[in-house]
């Protein structure tokens, strides 16, 4: 099945799950304050990561290397923060898994080695010859 499609329902199910578990266990207005909170503090905390990783592509830029890693990590902070964003409890949980500089490596490394596993080996190639063919030898197939 489609990861998306299978994302889009599950993730919306999981939530409303958690909200009605953690609302029946410290009630309801706190559960609302408690997704407030994680919202803001996360926004606060993707703002300083992101500029820190700005600061490090800026400092690689000036020593005359690409930022491949900078720009990768500002990318899962950008989607960390649109995590962050959405009220609930489990895209907060794997939004603050993203900002966190030492689990981002990780998760980061984990994807890279999959990619890298996926793509084929550049050494395959088809060997061949080929003959050059006049205009007039052209023939009709």
């Amino acid at each position: 099945m489609n990861t998306v499609f299978l994302s889009i329902v599950l993730v919306p199910i999981v939530e409303i799950y958690l909200f009605i578990k953690i609302g029946a266990q410290i009630g309801a207005l706190n559960t609302i304050l408690l997704i407030f909170v994680t919202a803001i503090t996360g926004i606060i905390y993707a703002r300083y990561e992101g500029l820190n990783t700005l600061r490090s592509a800026y400092s690689q830029v000036i020593k005359k290397e690409t930022p491949a890693y900078e720009i990768i990590s500002g990318a899962a902070i950008a989607f960390a923060a649109l995590l962050l964003i959405i009220p609930g409890f489990a895209t907060d949980v794997i939004g603050f898994l993203i900002i966190l500089p030492i689990t981002r490596k990780l998760i980061l490394r984990k994807i890279s080695t999959k990619i890298k596993k996926k793509q084929p080996d550049k050494n395959n190639f088809i060997d061949g010859e080929f003959e050059d063919i006049e205009d007039d030898n052209d023939k009709k197939i």
